[in-house]
């Protein structure tokens, strides 16, 4: 029995050396090329962490915010800001968790994200402005917009994020899936398979885009970057928004927002018409709009399409 015990020891030690070494290798590997480099970007010295974002133009203020996703980050509008910028001066940020801004190990909650934004507003921009914003996002700009309405003009959600999957809370089970996923030698493992080059390109493929021809190497290089930047610090993000920590419902704030809302989807995307119209259920004066032939981000899949209609919009 001790001789069994023995052996299970010295091979849970051989097995734990082992991953050791895999998430070392991978974060060797992924740091020798920066795909997501600084540029003329700054840093929002904010009180959880330095958030990064880039201004350009001039115009009136628009603040583009990419889906709340381990492997997201301002890069996603990398597309349009340059045609946005000929008529505003357009603000996109790396949220906190994310891309090149800080992955500090705390819970990531969705009122996190609504005092970075309106303190970036009030901080960074210092004026109303429009917002366009992608996925699980589009929540938390929702929420801080009912605390702080006067930060806001136009709020465009780029396929929205379904309201009644955000609406679900941490249980035991997501507690339990939440300390795994922060450990540091297993957590970091998990987190190495979620963020390989592999599944993003298949995400890409299943999800993100109606034409996968579209997607380049570079852009799977740029999301894998983003989701390796400080050493598999993003598993505490993966961790919190797995265990619904990120979540909210908004099914309240949705129905008395005075706020002018305009929801943009995919034609192509397999759900994306249903969410949009639950939205208008509980709001009537929501709009909605479509591009044809693309899927969740019509603004890398089709940009000239989506900056026309952007135009349109915030006019």
């Amino acid at each position: 029995m001790k001789k069994h015990l023995k052996n299970l020891a010295l091979l849970g030690f051989i097995v734990t050396g082992m991953i050791v070494g895999i998430n070392k290798l991978i974060n060797v590997i992924s740091s020798m090329n920066d795909h997501l480099p600084v540029g003329r970007g700054k840093y929002f010295n904010w009180k959880y962490g330095d958030i990064y974002y880039t201004k350009t133009g001039h115009g009136k203020p628009l603040l583009l915010v990419h889906d709340l996703d381990i492997c997201s980050s301002s890069y996603e509008w990398n597309k349009v800001i340059k045609k946005l910028s000929r008529t505003n001066t357009v603000y996109a940020l790396d949220l906190i968790g994310c891309g090149r801004s800080d992955k500090p190990n705390l819970t990531y909650s969705n009122y996190l994200y609504v005092q970075l934004i309106n303190d970036f507003i009030k901080k960074i921009i210092g004026s109303r402005t429009d917002v366009i914003v992608t996925g699980y996002s589009f929540s938390f700009i929702i929420m801080a917009s009912q605390m702080e309405e006067e930060n806001f003009n136009k709020i465009i959600g780029v396929s929205p994020c379904d309201m009644y999957e955000i609406s679900k809370m941490p249980g035991k089970r997501k507690n339990a899936l939440k300390f795994l996923l922060d450990a540091p030698i297993f957590g970091t493992f998990i987190y190495n398979i979620e963020t390989s080059r592999k599944r993003i390109a298949e995400k890409m493929e299943d999800i993100y885009f109606y034409k996968p021809h579209l997607i380049s190497r570079d852009m799977v290089n740029a999301y894998y970057k983003a989701a390796k930047n400080y050493d598999g610090h993003g598993r505490y993000l993966l961790a919190s928004i797995k265990s619904h920590y990120t979540n909210i419902n908004i099914t309240r704030a949705i129905t008395n927002t005075n706020q002018s809302i305009c929801l943009i989807g995919g034609k192509e995307h397999p759900f994306m018409g249903d969410i949009i119209s639950d939205y208008k259920e509980l709001n009537a004066s929501i709009e909605d709009a479509y591009i044809a032939n693309t899927s969740y981000l019509p603004q890398m899949e089709s940009p000239e399409k989506f900056v026309e209609l952007i135009e349109i919009l915030i006019g």
